[in-house]
């Protein structure tokens, strides 16, 4: 009888191994995490735009891809930030092309003082011309999209009514912004964002060239006493978002896919952004009651005469590297003509 009920119990069980249980599940797959290091402060508008773009990839994945994001260069500092990218040290980066200088010759000339009416102007001709062109000192990455604030303007402890006023200032600058402040007689001083705020409090500079709405995002309002319109020659800084070239290989092609459409969305997201930094930056600057110089028009054409030859400087050095700068820099202007001058959206 023993011998019966052994045999049975093994039939049972030969006869269900090749039977799945109702229990079992496919294995859930694991979502694609990603680091994106950005080196604005988490309070800053554009970082938390950027915030947005990772949640909306997340959102459009369903999850498939978590982006943790690292704000205020605690993974790489600004200057570090893309060669950290091309490193692996983090799968996406945002930083300023100017904090290497040298390193991206022919996109300097989107930070050229050509005079951009609003950051939605500077963002859309930046990408437009950094996708058409693709040069080669991008290509070690993989672009998602650039955006670039609105026009720099002269932030100062000291009021600055004409040229003769800025001679031998120390003016906080950084790429070709360096050259701005060569060209108009003041001495430049390299320094990135975060370190702006002490190096005004504590008399390294006297001033720096910047776009209104950092007097806010960077508080840096609060160690200046003058804000100089000088738009005329406005500049900008482009802004890079960028993805490291194995990290973007190994996402899926339909991933891939919703990566640039989300960042195609976000170009304008940026642009926005800046315009409304820059209003709030200006409301920052009025609430703690300093004030604003406008320049009469003949000195304005004297600071436009100043950096003109920036430009031409621009188009000898491309042309030296076997770099299209002329065409380039003929192109933004033509862009920059179809733009109006106004510059925040009501």
């Amino acid at each position: 009888m023993r011998m019966i009920v052994m045999m049975a119990l093994l039939a049972l069980g030969f006869a269900n191994c090749g039977q799945k249980t109702e229990e079992s599940a496919p294995p859930v797959a694991q979502p694609i995490k990603l680091t994106y290091s950005i080196f604005f402060p988490p309070s800053h508008i554009q970082c938390k735009t950027a915030i947005e773009w990772a949640g909306e990839i997340e959102r459009r994945t369903d999850g498939r891809v978590k982006i943790e994001v690292f704000p205020g260069g605690s993974l790489t500092q600004a200057p570090q930030c893309y060669e950290g990218v091309v490193n692996g040290i983090s799968d996406i980066g945002m930083s300023c092309f100017a904090y290497t200088r040298g390193r991206f010759p022919l996109l300097e000339g989107l930070d050229l003082p050509l005079g951009y009416p609003n950051g939605m102007a500077a963002t859309q001709i930046a990408t437009a011309m950094a996708l058409k062109y693709q040069p080669q000192e991008v290509e070690d990455v993989h672009v998602l999209y650039i955006h670039a604030h609105g026009p720099g303007l002269l932030a100062s402890k000291k009021p600055v009514n004409t040229l003769a006023d800025l001679q031998g200032l120390k003016i906080r600058a950084t790429g070709l912004s360096s050259k701005i402040v060569e060209s108009l007689g003041g001495i430049p001083v390299g320094m990135s964002q975060p370190e702006t705020y002490e190096a005004l409090q504590k008399g390294v500079v006297d001033a720096t060239l910047c776009p209104i709405e950092t007097l806010k995002g960077w508080k840096q309002g609060e160690v200046i006493n003058y804000v100089i319109d000088t738009s005329v020659i406005g500049y900008t800084t482009a802004m890079f978002v960028v993805m490291n070239k194995d990290s973007w290989n190994r996402l899926p092609a339909d991933i891939q896919e919703i990566f640039d459409e989300v960042s195609r969305e976000w170009i304008d997201e940026h642009g926005l952004a800046w315009d409304i930094a820059d209003e709030e930056g200006k409301e920052f600057v009025e609430e703690l009651g300093h004030s604003f110089i406008t320049l009469p028009q003949e000195e304005l054409q004297q600071w436009k005469d100043k950096v003109a030859p920036i430009l031409n400087d621009y188009i000898a050095t491309t042309k030296e590297k076997g770099l299209p700068g002329e065409e380039f820099l003929q192109e933004i202007q033509e862009r920059l003509a179809t733009y109006e001058t106004e510059s925040v959206p009501q």
